[in-house]
């Protein structure tokens, strides 16, 4: 596997990670290249917006996208993966948490 593949399974389970920390499963795509960017995943607004519409074409979140941002939230099946209930081979597995 590649680093950039890697780099890219990572940013989608620290997305959903974070969506499944928020109230209400929300967020938008500005805070989340913040958020990305604060756990080591340094990422760009692009990157972020393409990471969420992979996420969407496979049930993981669904999103509205206005004119100037993007709000995601999570789906059952995101959060499921988010606390490694589920897996997926295109997201990381997440570690157990403390």
């Amino acid at each position: 596997m590649s680093y950039a593949e890697t780099l890219r399974r990572h940013r989608r389970l620290a997305i959903l990670r974070h969506l499944e920390g928020c109230m209400d499963y929300t967020s938008n795509a500005s805070i989340l290249v913040d958020v990305l960017d604060g756990v080591g995943v340094t990422s760009s607004r692009d990157q972020v917006v393409t990471e969420l519409a992979w996420l969407k074409e496979n049930g993981f979140i669904s999103y509205e996208d206005r004119v100037d941002f993007i709000v995601a939230e999570a789906t059952r099946r995101g959060v499921e993966i988010a606390r490694g209930i589920a897996t997926h081979p295109d997201i990381q597995r997440p570690g157990p948490r403390a």
